[in-house]
Parts: C-alpha cells; structure tokens; sequence
C-alpha cells in the first residue's frame, strides 16, 4: 500500500489529475516556466499567476535504481525508482516509478509514458516505456 498525500490547494490538482488522464504541472502564467512540486509561487520569477496545466505525459528517464529492499510485506518483488524528465521542458523532472517492464530492462535515455494508479481519492502518476 502506497503512502498517500495529504492534498492541500497547490496539490490537489496534482494529484487528481489523473482522474482525467491527465498529468498537471503548475505552469507560471508570466514567464511560461514549468515547475514541480506544486506550490503558489512561481520558483523561477516568484510571480504569484501559477496554474495547473496539462501535459503530455511523455518522457526520458534520467536516472533511476532499483530497490530490492522488501520494506512491506505487500511491496516484496524488485521495483524501479525513477527521476523522469518531462518533454515541455528542460530540468521539469519528478520522481516516480517505472511500471509494466522488467526492471533490468529500465536504462537511462528510455523514453517512457504516464499511468496512473488510483488509490483512494489521489491518481499517482506512474510512468511505463513508450510504445
């Protein structure tokens, strides 16, 4: 069982995005940046004009690791942990997991693709190798 978020005003939109199939960064309406994780405030120019904005969903794995460690009892098979960079933007990169593939068969450079797994009322963005 996946530790879930607490959503607040600047994540919800995150993290409920995927209800709609679609992935949600917060984009600063004055200088076009991207960035993650949420928050009211523009990282880049401190501007307060940020909206949650979809995206595409696509992108390269930049690094990642593959945990072998069973630390419950429901998560005991290897699983990839991942930092994806979106495709909008050089440096829009999140941490998340590498589904439906062999772990061993994740490599650096792999072009990979949203899903989401619901649990309760958050969509956690997971991301699977690009057809």
């Amino acid at each position: 069982m996946r530790k879930l978020p607490l959503l607040s005003a600047e994540t919800r939109q995150f993290w409920t995005g995927g209800e709609f199939g679609e992935l949600r960064m917060h984009r600063c309406e004055d200088c076009s940046r991207f960035f993650h994780p949420p928050a009211p405030i523009c990282r880049y120019c401190s501007s307060l004009n940020v909206t949650p904005t979809p995206v595409s969903g696509r992108g390269r794995v930049v690094t990642f690791t593959i945990n072998h460690q069973a630390w419950t009892p429901e998560v005991s098979d290897p699983y990839v942990v991942a930092i994806v960079e979106l495709e909008e933007q050089a440096g829009l990169r999140f941490l998340s997991n590498v589904v439906n593939c062999p772990p061993d068969a994740v490599e650096i450079g792999m072009p990979v693709t949203v899903v989401f797994e619901n649990v309760e009322d958050v969509w956690v963005p997971l991301f699977e190798r690009a057809a």
